[in-house]
């Protein structure tokens, strides 16, 4: 095989209040043409800059120097013109993000037929044909219908295809994906990585993933790149990366993504037995109508949440669990009164939530905090980091004093493991991790008795991720809190959970200690759920792999004969 993509001391340098911060330095290394590399490391490697420089789209303030040959001509420096003609055309690219990537206000079919218009000669009849076929190969349903649809109407799995769809309208020779997956939940993942391996064979083009989760890189790719500070760690063929590593750094990261592993034997967590019961939920549904489609068509119901009835013990950690859609946050939403119940009721430290007055509320609101799964976007951008923390002592407890509120904010940062200096920054000056360290320590404020975390650490790198749970379970036990984690990731709901419930489609399909559930699992959808996380062996994964796929011949086979 030739080289498709060619970079040489490839160096990546921002300028920004004077100083020189270079994120790629000196970096080389080849795609060869029907390839797929994996390009890993922890925030901050690196690996995002590297392909936004290839692609000639890094920030104004950015500079790339050195060398990429793409399909043997000289592309980093080029003309925006010249690019144009690669970018869309020869190279497609799949951002982490679909929603803030697709525009919601022009429908689907509007933004794919547009890179149709650019790069090929299609009439219109013929760019609408061609859309609807992509996204059919793609497995959007009903791909007519959603032609004429906009990306707010879709879950994340299925804007993500659309993505894809539109970085394959013109059989590009080179996809780039940039964590396509990242905040994807494990069953929608395996699909979409199966998809972009399928479309991978079918158009033999060359594919370069960037992730920081070696599973997917043992699921999917054939050569990995490893970086740390914008360097090479090491790179090599996928079994000799993952089966002999030569570099210090990328034995840590394998170390650390296998102790995050289903695969993994920890001893689970023992709860300790409790009569008191931190929250009792009985028999909740919440419904929410759907928009009719005729004036006078019948009214129908979304069944978000469907007659759950749990309770959560003090001092456990309950782990929720389940796809996009099963009701995970409905539920969560609900506990904090952030959404009505249809019926049902839920008792919070011995209250009615329903009776409670908005005074009796404002007082309960101190007992109960979250935290969210983006921080970037919980986080007031206009705050700095002593503002957000100030800003619940403000609201809870209007008569502290200034010197209480700085002792308190203070000792709260110390205790998430950031220190004095970054109070006063703002959140865009912190990454990922300590962003959502700064969130917790902001929801610790009011000493709360229940923290609900919604997918606190699903988008966060293995070795960020492994801190940030390590923290948690430290402030856990030192404050004897109550905690429910909604999470995607099953890897990290082994770890910390004491009990953890499954669901789907607003029902609870299974439940029980985490132990029996994740070893035992009696139903097939936890079943599924178990086996579709990705693990950091290139072998059992393609082994799973295969499998999927002549499951899915057989399932076409039987179709035709039917």
């Amino acid at each position: 095989m030739t080289d498709l993509l060619t970079t040489s001391n490839l160096c990546v340098e921002f300028f920004s209040r004077g100083e020189k911060i270079q994120a790629v330095k000196n970096l080389s290394f080849n795609v060869k043409r029907d390839e797929s590399l994996g390009i890993v490391g922890e925030s901050g490697s690196g690996k995002s800059q590297t392909v936004l420089s290839i692609m000639g789209l890094l920030e104004s303030n950015g500079r790339a120097s050195g060398s990429v040959v793409f399909d043997n001509k000289e592309i980093l420096g080029v003309g925006t013109k010249s690019l144009n003609q690669i970018r869309g055309r020869n190279i497609g690219m799949v951002f982490q993000d679909p929603m803030s990537s697709l525009n919601p206000y022009i429908s689907i079919g509007k933004q794919m037929s547009g890179v149709l218009k650019r790069h090929t000669n299609l009439n219109k009849n013929e760019r609408k044909e061609k859309c609807i076929e992509m996204l059919n190969a793609v497995k959007i349903p009903n791909p007519a219908q959603r032609f004429n649809g906009f990306s707010f109407e879709l879950s994340g799995g299925m804007r993500q295809r659309v993505m894809i769809a539109s970085a394959l309208l013109t059989s590009p020779k080179l996809l780039i994906a940039d964590e396509p997956t990242t905040a994807l939940d494990v069953t929608v993942q395996e699909q979409i990585l199966d998809l972009l391996l399928e479309m991978k064979e079918r158009l033999a083009m060359s594919l370069i993933l960037i992730t920081h989760d070696l599973g997917v890189v043992a699921r999917s790719c054939q050569k990995v790149l490893v970086m740390k500070d914008g360097t090479e760690q090491e790179t090599g063929g996928l079994e000799q990366v993952f089966y002999s590593p030569r570099a210090d750094y990328t034995k840590e990261l394998l170390s650390k993504s296998k102790e995050m592993s289903l695969d993994t034997k920890a001893s689970p967590i023992v709860k300790k037995k409790d009569d008191e019961i931190t929250a009792k939920i009985s028999n909740l549904s919440v419904h929410f109508p759907i928009p009719k489609q005729t004036l006078f068509a019948k009214q129908k119901y979304l069944k978000a949440v469907d007659d759950v009835s749990l309770s959560v013990f003090e001092g456990e950690i309950l782990g929720v669990v389940g796809e996009s859609g099963s009701g995970k946050s409905t539920l969560a939403k609900n506990i904090l009164r952030l959404v009505d119940p249809t019926s049902g009721s839920i008792e919070l430290f011995g209250a009615r939530l329903a009776s409670l007055s908005k005074k009796e509320m404002k007082r309960a609101r101190k007992k109960m905090q979250v935290v969210f799964q983006d921080p970037y976007s919980s986080l007031n951008p206009r705050m700095t980091v002593f503002e957000v923390l100030a800003e619940p002592l403000g609201s809870f407890f209007p008569k502290m004093t200034q010197d209480s509120v700085e002792q308190d904010v203070e000792s709260s940062i110390l205790e998430v493991g950031l220190d004095v200096s970054f109070l006063g920054r703002y959140p865009h000056e912190l990454s990922g991790g300590q962003c959502q360290r700064v969130a917790i320590a902001r929801a610790l404020m009011p000493k709360p008795q229940l923290l609900i975390c919604d997918e606190a650490v699903s988008a966060l790198d293995a070795s960020i991720r492994s801190e940030i749970i390590e923290l948690l379970l430290g402030i856990k036990q030192k404050r004897k809190l109550t905690m429910i984690f909604i999470a995607h990731d099953l890897a990290v709901v082994k770890k910390i959970c004491d009990r953890v419930i499954v669901m789907k489609k607003g029902r609870v399909v299974e439940s029980g200690d985490t132990k029996d559930v994740f070893y035992f699992p009696k139903e097939a959808y936890t079943k599924k759920l178990l086996d579709s996380v990705p693990v950091p062996d290139p072998d059992l994964e393609h082994e799973k792999y295969n499998k999927r796929r002549l499951a899915r011949q057989a399932k076409k086979l039987v179709k035709r004969e039917a």
